[in-house]
């Protein structure tokens, strides 16, 4: 089993249609057919979305992929219309909220890798490759790759693994013109962004994108969408404690996964039990890892 430990019931909002609730997000149409995103402060782990939220996380992850959206402009657009709150919603989605254009989603999650960890060191301790690219012998946990790589991946629902796929696999099914786009841009946007937190002294091991298509006068055009560049969809690691051949620091959720399968939880990972309430202190703990990549990266304080 796995999924939400305790689902919530989504905001009725005037105007607005509830499309669906997502692990963070929730998702809904405005009149005009624009998409309203909402991100809350929940908290997923291990296939699961936790009992206790963590105080700022949605507000972070919106700030900070505005922030990034601005970064990329001129590589590839993005899907926001607006930050302001639909009138009558409640005033908590200040901050959390964005206005999006309605895309045809591309049905990959585009993932690009700069360094060696996670699903990627299994596959590579197995085979030698990472979704089937070969890499060269001698590589460790934190290892920089040679140059980074395009590892896509599938979209999975709440509570399913997303699932690694070969290049081959993408473009079989979004076609082999779509598939090289996915992949340039992919690399692309990776690039600017390894080399933009470099800069600030944290090392972007990876990261996942999602795209859609828009239609404009010119034809389809490849539209940067969702979340980017946050905690949650990136590993983010502090320069100054790189350190190939172990886990390395992060600033993301690894808190809270370290604690879950910590005996200070009481929580038996291969049980159907779902997990408990997260502790005060790994809550302040992870609130604080949340912020501290916010400022480093952007260099505003958070308030």
């Amino acid at each position: 089993m796995s999924g939400f430990v305790e689902k919530p019931e989504p905001v009725q909002v005037p105007g607005l249609t509830h499309l669906h609730t997502g692990k963070v997000r929730d998702l809904y149409r405005n009149e005009a057919g624009e998409l309203v995103m909402v991100a809350s402060d929940r908290m997923s782990a291990f296939d699961w979305v936790l009992p206790t939220e963590i105080p700022d996380k949605g507000r972070v992850l919106t700030q900070l992929s505005i922030w990034w959206f601005d970064q990329l402009a001129d590589l590839v657009p993005n899907h926001i219309l607006s930050d302001e709150i639909p009138a009558g919603a409640p005033a908590d989605w200040a901050g959390r909220t964005l206005i999006c254009k309605s895309l045809d989603m591309v049905p990959v999650e585009c993932v690009a890798r700069g360094y060696l960890t996670g699903s990627g060191l299994l596959e590579y301790d197995e085979s030698r490759t990472v979704c089937g690219l070969a890499l060269p012998e001698g590589l460790v946990d934190g290892s920089e790759l040679p140059a980074p790589i395009f590892t896509p991946a599938t979209k999975a629902a709440v509570g399913d693994h997303d699932e690694n796929v070969s290049y081959e696999e993408v473009a079989r099914q979004v076609g082999a013109e779509t598939a090289a786009l996915l992949r340039r841009t992919t690399l692309d946007v990776y690039s600017r962004a390894r080399d933009i937190a470099r800069e600030r002294g944290i090392i972007l091991a990876d990261t996942k994108f999602e795209f859609g298509f828009e239609s404009t006068p010119e034809g389809e055009r490849l539209v940067l969408a969702d979340e980017v560049l946050t905690p949650d969809s990136s590993r983010f690691w502090p320069a100054a404690e790189w350190e190939p051949g172990r886990a390395q620091p992060s600033y993301d959720k690894q808190i809270v996964r370290n604690w879950l399968i910590s005996p200070a939880s009481g929580w038996d990972r291969k049980s159907e039990q779902p997990p408990p309430a997260l502790a005060p202190e790994v809550v302040e703990k992870t609130r604080g890892r949340y912020i501290e990549a916010f400022e480093l990266l952007t260099g505003k304080s958070w308030s």
